[in-house]
């Protein structure tokens, strides 16, 4: 079976939020682990998730929050055959990091999906559209739903699982 890599972002992903659940709920996850959560460097941490990307049997699933969807997308633009498909939820803006200069503005050559909201406080609508079409990727506005964390009620994501299956169903038919 192939593993889903749960990629959180900045503060790590608590026990109430939805991809500690996943993680909790799906079988053969594995989630990165950064060596500072406090502190994000984008090269770091995309060279972990590519790390963890190499050390799996198969190619791997990737669930990515916030900062560590620009991780997953770095790292993804490098270890690009390791990687099944991306959903990338609530990206946070590059430009609030400064990191900016060090995302490269490429097409991903995997499927990806990315889910933001109206009022995410950590990336406007308009940017997380922005990055999707740079990054090829299907874009899904699910209203106003804040970060998409535990702190907009963001806990057990039924939703979320929804998105990751039809993220599948797609990167399935891609291949063929």
């Amino acid at each position: 079976m192939e593993t889903i890599l749960i990629v959180p972002g900045l503060h790590n992903s608590g026990p109430g939020h939805w991809q500690t659940w996943f993680e909790n709920s799906l079988t053969d996850t594995r989630r990165v682990e950064q060596a500072d959560w406090e502190r994000p460097c984008l090269a770091d941490w995309a060279r972990r998730v590519c790390e963890v990307v190499a050390a799996q049997s198969e190619p791997v699933w990737v669930v990515a929050h916030s900062f560590g969807c620009l991780a997953a997308v770095s790292a993804g633009l490098v270890c690009a055959s390791r990687i099944r498909a991306a959903l990338l939820v609530a990206p946070a803006d590059p430009d609030r990091f400064g990191q900016a200069a060090n995302l490269p503005e490429e097409r991903l050559a995997f499927p990806s999906l990315v889910v933001a909201s109206n009022n995410d406080p950590w990336v406007k609508r308009s940017v997380a559209e922005h990055w999707a079409r740079v990054w090829g990727s299907r874009y899904r506005n699910i209203g106003d739903a804040g970060h998409i964390n535990v702190d907009s009620g963001h806990g057990p994501w039924p939703q979320g699982l929804g998105f990751l299956q039809e993220l599948q169903q797609a990167a399935l038919a891609f291949k063929v």
